[in-house]
């Protein structure tokens, strides 16, 4: 039975990093779509900047409040969760391989298979683990990814109706590799942001349990200094997620752009990007820079914050959890 318990403990954290990925895509969808359509749009994306260029153009979307207004005025409260359905597919395997990898990883460099053990890896080993878990999970999860981007992106009138349309059109006109551009500069953000991410939440457990360790002394308490609220994993997995995105937030633009290349939308949305605009990562920050100046790098930054804020601590206390949950659940049946 023993033998049995690290595949059991890796199947726990597959299952728990689906049902946790799954519960913040759908509450953070809508902050999700206005990113996306920040990160596409090639004309400034707030009312300040087209001042200071002088730009007597307007854009379609220069705000937050502004951008919200025109979604639920345009396309009502379902607009907000467009590209929901693709996006859960892609964030539930997407968490569940990261955290099912994390957990192999850990294990691997801890000697222990135990998740109160892999908290107290050095910080280099959490960082490392937390990249090659999140390039796994980029990797196996990306042309749900491509899909969720460009229906989210695409506005009114639909360009495609529905995710199948959407994966057929890419299939035949671009071939399966079509399913993967930006996998470059996706591979490249996810490595400091899993890294930054994962490493830096466990840090911040560790700070918080040297926290409670004189508060339950001085209570006499039976919890012991690694027992954490929901509200300290809460505010760890904050902290952790917004860290994480302001790093890396420009190659997710650039991302995002590849993404949708050559895709058809109403003028209206401004100008699209054309196939061939750009010739590799490299040459499209250096574009984006030229043409939209840092602030092109950093569109979208501000609903990115505050989506992964939440978003990374509703699924770090969801998996830790749905975790626990699972593995005294397991055990009884195992007794």
């Amino acid at each position: 039975m023993e033998e049995s318990r690290p595949f059991n403990r890796a199947l726990i954290a597959a299952a728990a990093g689906a049902i946790s990925g799954g519960i913040s895509r759908t509450v953070t969808s809508p902050l999700d779509v206005i990113k996306i359509r920040f990160q596409v749009q090639l004309e400034p994306t707030s009312s300040w900047e087209l001042l200071r260029k002088g730009v007597h153009e307007s854009s379609k979307y220069t705000g937050m409040m502004q951008a919200t207004k025109a979604i639920l005025g345009e396309e009502g409260l379902p607009g907000f969760w467009r590209g929901n359905v693709p996006g859960l597919l892609m964030v539930m395997p997407y968490t569940s391989i990261q955290f099912m990898v994390l957990h192999k990883i850990k294990t691997f460099f801890s000697g222990s298979s135990k998740a109160e053990d892999h908290v107290h890896l050095r910080p280099h080993l959490s960082y490392v683990s937390g990249a090659l878990a999140g390039c796994a999970a980029t990797v196996g999860s990306y042309p749900f990814d491509l899909l969720r981007t460009i229906l989210a992106s695409q506005g009114e009138p639909k360009v495609y109706t529905t995710m199948r349309s959407a994966f057929v059109d890419i299939v035949r006109s671009r071939g399966f590799r079509g399913l993967y551009p930006g996998l470059t500069p996706a591979l490249l953000e996810i490595i400091p942001y899993a890294g930054v991410q994962f490493g830096t939440y466990d840090t911040f457990k560790r700070w918080t349990m040297r926290l409670n360790r004189p508060q339950s002394l001085d209570r006499g308490s039976n919890l012991t200094s690694e027992s954490l609220s929901s509200f300290q994993l809460f505010v760890c997995g904050l902290a952790s997620s917004t860290c994480a995105r302001a790093v890396c937030h420009p190659l997710d633009v650039v991302k995002k752009r590849f993404q949708i290349v050559g895709l058809h939308r109403d003028i209206k949305y401004g100008s699209r990007v054309e196939q061939h605009a750009y010739n590799g990562m490299c040459n499209a920050l250096r574009c984006i820079l030229v043409t939209e100046g840092w602030a092109g790098l950093y569109k979208g930054i501000i609903p990115s914050v505050i989506k992964a804020a939440p978003a990374g601590a509703v699924t770090f206390a969801a998996y830790e959890y749905t975790s626990e949950w699972l593995e005294s659940h397991s055990s009884r049946n195992g007794a």
